[in-house]
């Protein structure tokens, strides 16, 4: 045999090699996807802005290359007591939401309102895909060199289950009350304090069966490999939902722009769906701006050096939920035996016998001694909560619930 034929077997030898290894791992790959998301999450879409506006690395990322190490992340320190932060509330919408609520309720906040329908839109993400990870990522990449001294990313609604409680779900108060020193000095904040959904260990990056609550959680570590090559896929990945933060300027910049030209690019070129892509990011921003997989903050931490309710410590607060959830369920079954007592009444005046003798009708003096608990019960929620509030009044007792140190004439 000649030595050009035996070279030209070698190579198609090769080739076939190639090509069984690599539709094996294809797949595999695609076999660890559970049918539903198979069928529903994958668009084989190609982005027609990721292909023309990638000309070469040089270009699109800078000389910095889009994958240095991780940076280290430092405590920021705040201004002097007194002193005015810049600060703009970025959100995404769609032309058919109503945003006037910001410049209504906030007039003191600056505001990047990103159109995501609308290209004609002032503001724009390139394309409208993975819920608000597009606008945010958008964002920071458009200001880079301008940003403020603190930015929050929110939804646009101005109510919503989601939204921090103690405020009735009322992103507006929520800004109101927001310790912006606390945002400096940590970096990076989630608005919500409460654990659920998210924390304390929610996903589970190598879980192999589709969880319905949270479909993200199977996909999570083939995005992650991608997104993050030089951090291992951790066992779990956790922060309170549901991607609406606060970054101060010192901890955007701490990353170079071409990692978040990197991470949208990722976002544009992805099979991964609008859905499934903005549900995994809730759970990645934790990780971008802090480098840890599970970021859960003690809830009374949070709210004390984050909002000013401040009931002590992490007991007393959660002998306040108790007492709270107490006064919540004997609220709940007083109210049913009002309502009872009013269908007696119906009943009654009616005739229907039947339906009197099985009805259960707290006598006078029970549901009086009833109504007179569920009244202590409202006073003493009222007045703790009341005073978790003066209290977080004196930033001395923010510092030490949240465990930092304090000095004579240091602000919150």
């Amino acid at each position: 045999m000649g030595l050009l034929k035996r070279q030209v077997i070698l190579i198609g030898f090769g080739l076939a090699c190639i090509f069984v290894l690599t539709a094996r791992q294809l797949s595999q790959s695609w076999s660890n996807d559970p049918p539903s998301l198979r069928l529903r999450d994958y668009n084989n879409f190609q982005s027609t802005f990721y292909n023309q506006s990638r000309a070469s690395n040089a270009t699109r990322y800078g000389s910095r290359r889009p994958y240095a190490p991780q940076p280290k992340f430092v405590p920021g320190s705040p201004k002097p007591p007194g002193s005015k932060y810049n600060r703009t509330l970025v959100v995404p919408r769609t032309k058919k939401e109503d945003t006037s609520w910001i410049h209504e309720e906030l007039p003191d906040w600056d505001s990047a309102i990103y159109v995501v329908d609308d290209p004609k839109a002032p503001l724009h993400p390139p394309r409208n895909k993975g819920h608000e990870v597009m606008v945010y990522l958008s964002y920071i990449i458009d200001f880079y060199e301008e940003l403020p001294d603190v930015a929050v990313f929110m939804h646009a609604h101005r109510k919503a289950w989601h939204n921090e409680d103690f405020f009735d779900g009322d992103a507006a108060d929520i800004l109101r009350r927001l310790s912006l020193e606390r945002v400096i000095r940590e970096g990076y904040m989630n608005t919500r304090c409460a654990f659920a959904p998210g924390c304390p260990a929610w996903i589970h990056p190598g879980a192999v069966d589709e969880d319905e609550s949270k479909q993200e959680e199977v996909l999570l570590a083939r995005a992650w490999g991608e997104l993050f090559p030089d951090i291992q896929v951790p066992s779990v990945s956790s922060q309170p939902c549901c991607a609406q933060f606060a970054l101060s300027r010192d901890r955007i910049r701490a990353i170079p722009r071409a990692r978040f030209i990197f991470y949208r690019d990722w976002l544009l070129q992805t099979e991964l769906s609008d859905y499934i892509t903005g549900r995994i990011w809730e759970y990645l921003w934790q990780v971008v701006f802090t480098g840890e997989p599970v970021l859960c903050v003690e809830e009374s931490v949070c709210l004390c050096d984050g909002y000013g309710f401040c009931f002590g410590g992490p007991e007393q607060y959660r002998a306040w939920r108790n007492l709270d959830a107490e006064r919540e369920a004997l609220q709940r079954q007083f109210d049913d035996w009002v309502f009872m007592a009013e269908d007696y009444e119906v009943a009654k005046a009616e005739g229907l016998v039947d339906e009197l003798e099985e009805m259960k009708i707290l006598p006078p003096a029970e549901e009086a001694e009833i109504e007179a608990q569920l009244a202590e019960k409202n006073k003493m929620v009222v007045d703790l909560f009341d005073a978790a509030v003066e209290r977080g009044k004196d930033p001395k007792n923010r510092a030490s619930e949240a465990g930092r140190p304090w000095k004579e004439g240091d602000g919150f």
